[in-house]
């Protein structure tokens, strides 16, 4: 399964606060993506808030969660500076399960591929 993450960086214009909202799958995998991003943001305004926002994520892990979270306390850079915070969803999203196409689906998808090859 193909697990990206995407994210939209949101800053402030009064220089308050730095979001990052991230969509996508979030896994123990690909969360150390996010530590770099969230250093960046907080060069940009060294006194102010970033959030970093999983709540629009399609999957998150728990582990996931609890590894970024665990990076963020770690860094001396980012305890110095501001703070930092980690929004994720109440009830974690997981992926939706994968079905099987329909055998009408399945006739057309090969007929397609014949015909394209």
């Amino acid at each position: 399964m193909d697990h990206k993450l995407s994210v939209l960086v949101q800053v402030d214009l009064h220089g308050t606060y730095v979001r990052l909202v991230v969509t996508g799958c979030v896994t123990e995998t690909n969360q150390h993506a996010l530590h770099p991003l969230i250093v960046r943001a907080q060069t940009l305004i060294p006194s102010g808030m970033v959030t970093v926002d999983l709540t629009c994520a399609e999957h998150v892990e728990a582990a996931a969660v609890e590894q970024l979270r665990a990076a963020v306390d770690h860094d001396q850079t980012l305890s110095r500076c501001g703070l930092v915070e980690v929004l994720s969803p109440a009830r974690l999203p997981a992926h939706r399960p994968v079905t099987a196409l329909p055998p009408q689906a399945r006739h057309r998808l090969g007929s397609a591929l014949r015909l394209s090859a």
